[in-house]
């Protein structure tokens, strides 16, 4: 009787603890959304009535009001909350169409973050499009166009948020109004200012005898770009040549831009609120003016051009036997691309084929040396969007790389690293590392890789070993050890574990059904690389020390580079730790955004590819599962699209996140990453970007 009675009786769970955030709102088109917390791995659930006139990309004060569900790992699934109050609105406009009559102006809305059409004040009209009595407002002629809008305000019982017009993109559907649309969207200019364009212009173009005599001069010395064969702009160049000692000076060579461009200039603001170029499908838009990026900076052959040079002493094993870092004059031989410069590596014969090959067989060494050392070996297919003349997108293909880019990627490799251990790591007992960049790759998130682990698991393999230290405790303890912790010094001993635990495993499912879902599931267990003045190593390159010195014609960081090591090889003391902690901050921010606008582009753009081909029937694999879809790629393009599950109508499938599968209710079907399946592409909007495929069979493909 006793015992019974203890098993009736219930336990009393913790009371939750309602805790106050301030984060950013990330909202859906069925208008609820997601309060994104700075440090926080989970997201705060808001419903639409508890989001309080919150909107995309808001910065709000967020309470939390109760957990549902409790994962395998004791945690809760999801905690739910609701906005306070809005802190401050977006500054990214929302992008839709204008629709216009003689009293009312509104934005409809195509986004999948917006649920809400945008009302405009009528009167707010006349800066795009004047109403005079000689010349009266049509509205049948604005209405219809694609336009950017910042919402400003949104009264309390109004039925919908009032915006401001910011910019007119024009027709939708042709190219320039989508691109220009997703470069808005993003917050991304598509032109500079006229006054950027000419303090550019008036920069001078000379390069005197006496600058010269500062630097040290490789006009006699063998030097050659290679670069993809549509590039405009070379910002690097290799110079090769045989030394008495019978070693070889390779010198890599960058184009010198913080030569031409001053701090506080308008050109450096612009650059750095730029922070880096970015690159659509069809176009890109530089961090630096043409004048710059295409003639005083881009290493062109048969021209003299400034440069700062990584230069190397290598023995026949790609040993560094000496190295120098400074400032140099060079004059390219002779400029390749990557097809030609293959061939010679291929065949023995082509220009500079002494040279090349030279070269090549260092770099295969040092590529050897580096995944020796433990460097990740990621192979997924880069796939790629050809696009005709008019921007119409006309095939996908897979870019493959070949020792010709590894031989580039090598020596920038190398070039990154050595400048970062130069400054990183002085020389001299009790010597203090001064402020600088680097560009670092953090050990994975130890829940992440034990996910990883399980998952592996799940089709016969281990992960061994490498397992990162458990976080440290809260509280007093949490602060001792902060206290006590030393200044980060590379790559943690645990990372290298990982890493080799995970070189191991990718090496074994080569080849296999499920390699590719397993490294698609190992990729999204990685950090995140970033700027930071505190040197973490890079854990995907297995790196202790590494920067980003050898792009500053389209990386602002680079140029950051440049002036520290500058500075610091004229001996003046260490810069502001904060002031440069900031900067990469912002950089690591602006990179993001870029990258961001760079995939939208590729995604419109498959979506437009894929409008013809609706109904077609296609091979593929489940690339991610959710509880609301499974997401597949097709053969041979890898485009991505989702079949809902609500549209299976075979069964109810449920999502089994702990064993990252799919459960038919009824008939106990189940669906794992990288299954294969075969579907039929059902929808491609591109105005929402997205893809619909249905489930053709519920039976797996082999």
């Amino acid at each position: 009787m006793k015992r019974r009675k203890l098993r009736q009786q219930k336990v009393k769970k913790a009371p939750f603890k309602r805790e106050e955030f301030v984060g950013t709102v990330s909202m859906t088109r069925e208008g609820y959304g997601f309060v994104e917390i700075p440090g926080q791995e989970n997201d705060i659930f808001v419903s639409a009535p508890k989001l309080r006139g919150a909107l995309n990309g808001d910065t709000v004060k967020v309470v939390t009001t109760k957990a549902k569900g409790v994962g395998p790992d004791g945690k809760p699934k999801r905690i739910e909350g609701e906005v306070l109050f809005i802190l401050e609105r977006s500054k990214l406009p929302h992008i839709g169409i204008l629709q216009v009559t003689r009293s009312e102006a509104w934005v409809i809305m195509e986004s999948r973050v917006m649920p809400y059409d945008i009302k405009i004040p009528i009167n707010d009209l006349d800066k795009w499009f004047p109403d005079t009595e000689e010349n009266p407002r049509d509205p049948k002629k604005i209405s219809g166009l694609k336009v950017a809008v910042i919402v400003k305000d949104w009264p309390r019982r109004a039925m919908a948020p009032i915006g401001e017009l910011i910019d007119i993109l024009g027709v939708p559907g042709e190219n320039d109004t989508e691109m220009h649309s997703i470069l808005a969207e993003f917050g991304l200019p598509y032109r500079f200012e006229a006054n950027v364009e000419e303090a550019a212009n008036a920069i001078s173009t000379e390069i005197t005898a006496a600058e010269i005599s500062r630097r040290r001069d490789f006009r006699e010395v063998t030097t050659f770009t290679i670069d993809p064969a549509d590039a405009k702009d070379f910002d690097d160049a290799i110079s090769y040549q045989i030394l008495p000692s019978g070693n070889v000076e390779v010198g890599v060579h960058i184009a010198d831009v913080t030569h031409y461009v001053r701090p506080g200039s308008i050109i450096d603001k612009v650059a750095f609120e730029r922070g880096t170029s970015v690159y659509l499908v069809d176009r890109t838009v530089p961090m630096l003016p043409e004048k710059l990026s295409n003639n005083l900076c881009s290493l062109r052959p048969q021209e003299d051009k400034l440069c700062f040079s990584a230069v190397f002493e290598l023995d026949e094993k790609a040993n560094i036997i000496n190295e120098w870092f400074g400032r140099t004059v060079i004059n390219s031989n002779v400029r390749l691309d990557y097809d030609e410069a293959q061939q010679t590596i291929e065949t023995g014969e082509g220009v500079l084929a002494t040279e090349i090959l030279a070269v090549h067989k260092l770099a295969e060494i040092l590529r050897a040396k580096r995944f020796k050392a433990g460097a990740i070996n990621f192979e997924r297919p880069e796939m790629k969007v050809q696009i005709d003349e008019t921007g119409k997108p006309i095939g996908v293909y897979e870019k493959i790389g070949k020792e010709a880019n590894w031989l580039i990627e090598e020596f920038m490799l190398l070039a990154n690293r050595r400048v970062a251990q130069f400054i990183g790591k002085p020389a001299g007992r009790g010597a203090k590392p001064k402020t600088f960049v680097y560009r670092v790759h953090e050990d994975p998130n130890p829940e992440k890789i034990e996910a990883l682990r399980k998952f592996v698991h799940l089709f016969g393999y281990n992960l061994p070993g490498g397992e990162s230290k458990a976080a440290p405790k809260k509280g007093k303890e949490k602060a001792a050890s902060e206290k006590k912790a030393a200044p980060p010094k590379g790559l943690s001993k645990e990372g290298k574990g990982i890493a080799a635990a995970l070189n191991t495993l990718l090496g074994k499912v080569k080849g296999s059904p499920e390699e590719n879902a397993i490294e698609m599931m190992a990729l999204r267990s990685m950090a995140r690389a970033r700027y930071t003045t505190d040197n973490y190593g890079h854990y995907g390159l297995a790196f202790d020390y590494y920067t980003h010195f050898t792009s500053p014609i389209r990386r602002y960081p680079d140029m950051m580079v440049h002036r520290l090591l500058a500075m610091y090889l004229d001996e003046q003391p260490s810069q502001n730790k904060d002031e440069y902690e900031g900067m990469c901050k912002h950089s690591s921010e602006r990179e993001q955004i870029a990258t961001d606008a760079e995939r939208a582009s590729i995604k419109y753009k498959l979506v437009e590819f894929m409008q013809d081909k609706v109904g077609q029937i296609f091979e593929g694999s489940i690339s991610g599962l959710t509880e609301w879809g499974m997401y597949v790629e097709i053969e041979p393009t890898k485009i991505e699209g989702m079949v809902p599950l609500r549209e299976i109508r075979t069964d109810y499938f449920i999502f089994d996140e702990e064993n990252y599968r799919l459960v038919g209710k009824g008939t106990g079907k189940q669906y794992t990453l990288g299954d294969k399946v075969k579907v039929r592409v059902v929808r491609a909007s591109l105005e929402q970007k997205i893809i619909d495929y249905q489930l053709v069979s519920e039976e797996v493909t082999e």
